[in-house]
Parts: C-alpha cells; sequence; structure tokens
C-alpha cells in the first residue's frame, strides 16, 4: 500500500513539474531558432558549412524530442506505475487539444508561406523549419498552460 501512495505522489509531483517545464521548453525552442533564422538570412546564397549540418541535426534531434515527449507525455525513464497515473483523461484531452493546435498553426504557417512565396521565394528549408517550429512550439506551450491551469485548479 505505501507504494501505490508514493507513487501517486509522484506522479502528482511530476505533473506540476511537467507543467512548469513545458512553456518554458517552448520559449527556449522558439528563441533558439532566431539563430537559426538570423543566419540563413544573412547568407542565403553562401555555402552550407559543416556548423550548419550540426545545428540543423541538432534542431532535429530536439524537435524529434519534443514532438515524442508532448504525443506520449514523456517522462520516458520513470516507471510505467508514475506515467499511467501521470496521463489520466485530463492529461490526454489537454495533450489532444494541444496537438491540435500545433496541427492548426503548423497548416496556417504552411499556407501563409505559399502566399509569400507568390512575391518573394521561400527556400525549401526555412518553409521546413518554420513550420514544424511554430507547430511544435504551439503545442508545447498550450500544453503546458493548460497542465498549468489544472494543477493550480487542482
Amino acid at each position: 500500500m505505501p507504494r501505490e501512495t508514493s507513487d501517486v505522489e509522484q506522479a502528482e509531483r511530476l505533473g506540476r513539474r511537467r507543467a512548469r517545464m513545458l512553456p518554458l521548453l517552448a520559449v527556449i525552442f522558439l528563441t533558439q531558432q532566431i539563430s537559426f533564422f538570423a543566419s540563413e538570412s544573412e547568407r542565403a546564397s553562401a555555402a552550407v558549412r559543416t556548423v550548419d549540418h550540426v545545428k540543423f541535426g541538432a534542431w532535429l534531434v530536439l524537435s524529434l524530442v519534443l514532438l515524442a515527449a508532448l504525443y506520449t507525455g514523456g517522462f520516458w525513464l520513470r516507471r510505467r506505475e508514475v506515467r499511467a497515473l501521470m496521463d489520466d483523461e485530463i492529461t490526454r484531452q489537454h495533450r489532444a487539444t494541444a496537438l491540435s493546435l500545433g496541427f492548426l498553426v503548423a497548416m496556417l504557417t504552411a499556407i501563409g508561406l505559399y502566399l509569400v512565396d507568390m512575391a518573394e521565394p521561400v527556400g525549401t528549408r526555412v518553409a521546413i523549419h518554420l513550420i514544424v517550429t511554430l507547430g511544435i512550439g504551439a503545442a508545447l506551450i498550450r500544453f503546458g498552460l493548460l497542465e498549468r491551469r489544472a494543477h493550480e485548479l487542482g
């Protein structure tokens, strides 16, 4: 019986931590992209350097990890019982709402880029980078804010 209590307490503590971390992670993720777009505009015609591949690889890995955390709820190194307690019905609803907002933002970004491309060509890498970054960022912020509100009320 004490094991269940500690699992519940741990799940509650981790849920609160996730609610605090997600909006912060989103801000960090979106802020890091400023350097990508600043350097991309400076050297639009320059050759791709090794450091550019490293930056792209880091962005790709971070995007995949954040997307996986959004989709699954994260905390993969915790015990299955704790993760199950953290993934209650409300959290699943919040995650679905956040992912649908992320999808909407990604689609609106793609449509906006299509319109911009009619006047000024937009590179494929820049377009993909913007779509993925804004979609994941919006979903992270929304999920974090919904979880924060739920923990403040609960």
